[in-house]
């Protein structure tokens, strides 16, 4: 009898102190309680939802709590665009200016066929492991083809094709994961000031008979594109473009840089929109 008292008695304290921690937390928490500003959850909803991580922050909640606060910019989410940033700049009552958007661009054209002695390689099928393994092929410089830039994508942007990552410009976001996803750093976010731009599809930094003797459309620094518009440069060996010049209405020196690559390697990226489907004579009749 005496057991069956002391277990009731034991019971009765352990359930009187949960009750009272109980009231305790709830106090508390009514206490402590912050409201959250409702203009947090709008632009939540606004939002894409992707978490991406493109504007810096871990994900779209707290992307929209800093944006409300005054700690970040309306136009920092790359999956929204323009539009996004416009409906945010709307619901807070500032003014959200235009800018000109980033795509990803593979600085590398080389595709199975074009690489010149690729060894046998037998590890991971992924670049991080084989960029770490000499003689996977001769240019260290080069696209391994083997997609994680693909796999880390959030938008399906980009895809391997004849061994080399390729960008569907009109998917993309400029989100940056997959930069951060290439070991080799030949992705990189770039402004298209217009639909379609031209870049220089290498990243070899070497001498032009080093590049050649790797690579048969590598950049081999002999400048030509440099005479031919004012807008190319070089980096050291490699030829680059300044965006900050490139004007996509001087199509006749553009045209000329093009023409003056003796290696093929600069090329149009783009377009940054999926063209629009021709209207049939059928669906012109129906509508």
């Amino acid at each position: 009898m005496s057991l069956l008292i002391s277990s009731l008695m034991g019971g009765g304290v352990v359930l009187g102190l949960t009750g009272g921690v109980a009231a305790l937390l709830g106090r508390a928490d009514k206490a402590f309680h912050v409201d959250e500003d409702p203009r947090i959850g709008k632009i939540r909803d606004l939002l894409p939802g992707a978490n991406c991580g493109g504007c810096g922050f871990v994900g779209c909640g707290d992307y929209a709590e800093a944006v409300v606060k005054g700690e970040a910019d309306p136009t920092c989410c790359p999956a929204g665009g323009e539009a996004c940033a416009k409906q945010i700049g709307d619901l807070l009552g500032i003014a959200v200016s235009a800018e000109v958007p980033r795509r990803a661009v593979v600085h590398c054209s080389a595709t199975w066929e074009t690489r010149m002695r690729r060894g046998d390689y037998s590890g991971e099928k992924t670049c991080a492991s084989a960029t770490h393994v000499t003689g996977v092929q001769d240019c260290v410089y080069g696209c391994l083809g083997f997609g994680d830039c693909a796999v880390t994508c959030p938008f399906d942007a980009l895809t391997v094709r004849d061994g080399l990552a390729t960008v569907d410009t009109a998917a993309c976001t400029g989100c940056g994961k997959c930069l951060e996803a290439c070991p080799r750093g030949l992705i990189r976010l770039e402004p298209f000031v217009a639909e379609t731009i031209l870049a220089v599809t290498c990243n070899n930094p070497d001498r032009g008979p080093d590049v050649r003797s790797v690579c048969s459309q590598g950049c081999i620094g002999c400048r030509a594109c440099t005479r031919a518009c004012p807008s190319f440069r070089m980096n050291g060996q490699l030829a680059e473009i300044d965006y900050s010049t490139y004007d996509p209405h001087d199509t006749e020196s553009l045209e000329a840089a093009v023409a003056s690559c003796r290696m093929g390697g600069i090329r149009p990226i783009g377009p940054l929109s999926k063209p629009t489907e021709p209207i049939t004579q059928t669906e012109k009749e129906s509508s």
